[in-house]
């Protein structure tokens, strides 16, 4: 919460680019346009996972966005247990706390992707 009880939130959306790489969507929004951005990382058709950070890094919110269909469950298990501690997200956040920038798009760097299918087995 923000002065005087306003939202001041960090949103991030994990955006599915193709099978081996995902972009982390981060913008800082405050007010009643925070809950606008929300429910718009919610329902991108290529967000697989968003969530809500306060300014002090705390995890308020997330869970698995429209675009989660694109990606197999455990990945998507896998990359929620991961999101608040993984390098990319929280130079993401960084950025947006510090105010260097209140929008910002990094490829996710992250050893969870789904492995690549074998061609000829079964």
């Amino acid at each position: 919460m923000g002065l005087f009880g306003g939202k001041d939130w960090n949103v991030i959306a994990i955006i599915f680019e193709r099978r081996d790489l995902y972009q982390v969507s981060g913008q800082r929004v405050k007010g009643k346009p925070a809950e606008k951005a929300r429910d718009g990382a919610k329902g991108h058709s290529r967000t697989v996972y968003w969530a809500v950070f306060d300014q002090k890094g705390k995890y308020l919110e997330g869970g698995v966005g429209a675009g989660g269909i694109n990606v197999p469950s455990e990945v998507l298990k896998k990359l929620s247990g991961e999101l608040a501690k993984n390098r990319t997200v929280l130079e993401v956040l960084r950025s947006l706390e510090t105010k260097e920038s209140d929008k910002l798009a990094k490829p996710l760097a992250w050893t969870g992707y789904p492995p690549r299918q074998m061609h000829g087995q079964n």
